[in-house]
């Protein structure tokens, strides 16, 4: 396997892992990023560029992590919370009136992030055409009665965040999610990171696409046979759990120029691995003198505001502002861990307590949402370099 890139010493660990997620865990393209105390330790790429294809990874390919990214767009309702624009004990209705109808009046921004608003499905599923139109999935949001009782539990809002953190970022800030991550987050960092990928910047990207998962033996990760029960909630139509992750249907082409155009925090961030650890690694310190959270912020950011069996992922989850944390359903580095996977693969996360921020990104799509094995080994592989 020819791995291109730089590992500091120390962490040849994660090297290695790397190396094994081509030979043992199914692995296509990838790209893995550290960053330790705000310096880049890691930063390695091989495979292909495109999942089916051929050309090689290069320095500068970008891939859709899917929900991966909505790690960076929940740091936006917090950096406008650290700048005094939004509080997020307010209704939602303060800044978004129509947000007000079928029973949603006392839904607060927190329960937004915090996956509590119990708008996890919609009655009619939007096309993709209109979930990318930039109104229709937030007057559908608007519209939307809740699921259940704002505030009293928890469930996945796996494509729904899009309009309902996007639509709140307008209204506060005039601006759409996308502009607002370029302008605030991705300029000042340099980071490669875009909701809305530019089109002179579409050269760069790959295709992402579906591959087997690993053969239980010898793939390094433990494979366990999901639970009955979530495997109903898949397999059912019906069910909380299809309706949430159908909420788009049919399900986009998410290798075509107009989606990967769209601005969808829930589900199409583009990035770099090095851009996602970059990210985070500024969330918990400096990065070349730039900083995104205060401490204040950064404990919203990873205090558990939701935890037990999650109405839409069916096992138990942990969730901040924004954030999956550390537990079985999304083991990170520690229980001060915050961050979020990308269903098929993609991880982003910081652990403030070893000031490590990992940024993770593969184009072959494996199965499960949230504990990925190529991306485990590689927390693994970090946790023996500490």
């Amino acid at each position: 396997m020819d791995v291109r890139g730089t590992v500091a010493p120390g962490f040849e660990a994660v090297r290695d892992a790397f190396v094994r997620n081509f030979e043992q865990r199914g692995e296509r393209g990838a790209a893995v990023a550290l960053y330790h105390h705000g310096r880049k330790v890691v930063d390695l790429w091989a495979g292909t560029r495109d999942v089916d294809g051929t050309e090689p990874w290069a320095v500068d390919t970008v891939q859709i992590v899917r929900s991966a990214g909505k790690g960076v767009a929940a740091a936006v309702p917090l950096l406008l919370h650290q700048r005094g624009q939004v509080d997020l004990d307010a209704p939602v209705g303060t800044y978004w009136p129509e947000f007000k109808a079928n029973g949603k009046e006392r839904v607060l921004v927190r329960h937004l992030l915090a996956h509590r608003a119990g708008l996890a499905a919609l009655d009619r599923a939007l096309t993709p055409q209109e979930a990318a139109d930039g109104t229709t999935g937030a007057a559908a949001v608007a519209a939307q009665r809740p699921q259940w009782e704002p505030g009293t539990d928890h469930g996945y809002h796996a494509q729904t965040y899009s309009w309902l953190v996007g639509e709140l970022v307008r209204r506060v800030t005039g601006r759409t999610i996308g502009r607002w991550v370029a302008e605030e987050i991705a300029r000042p960092l340099g980071l490669d990171f875009w909701f809305g990928l530019p089109a002179d910047e579409s050269h760069r990207i790959g295709r992402i696409g579906p591959v087997a998962p690993p053969p239980a033996e010898g793939s390094g990760a433990l494979r366990v046979r999901p639970k009955r029960s979530v495997v109903d909630a898949y397999a059912d139509p019906a069910s909380l759990t299809r309706r949430a992750f159908g909420a788009i249907d049919p399900f986009p082409d998410e290798n075509a120029p107009d989606y990967r155009a769209a601005e969808l925090p829930a589900s199409n961030g583009v990035a770099t691995a090095r851009g996602l650890a970059r990210c985070y690694a500024a969330m918990i310190g400096q990065v070349d003198g730039e900083r995104l959270f205060a401490p204040a912020t950064l404990t919203l950011a990873r205090t558990e505001e939701s935890a037990g069996p999650d109405r839409v992922l069916v096992v138990s989850t942990r969730f901040g502002l924004g954030y999956m944390l550390h537990g079985p359903a999304a083991p990170l580095l520690g229980p001060g861990s915050f961050g979020h996977p990308g269903r098929g693969g993609s991880l982003g996360f910081a652990d403030p307590e070893t000031g490590i921020a990992l940024g993770y990104v593969t184009n072959g799509l494996q199965k499960g949402v949230t504990a990925d094995p190529r991306a485990q080994a590689l927390v693994r592989a970090v946790r023996s370099a500490l």
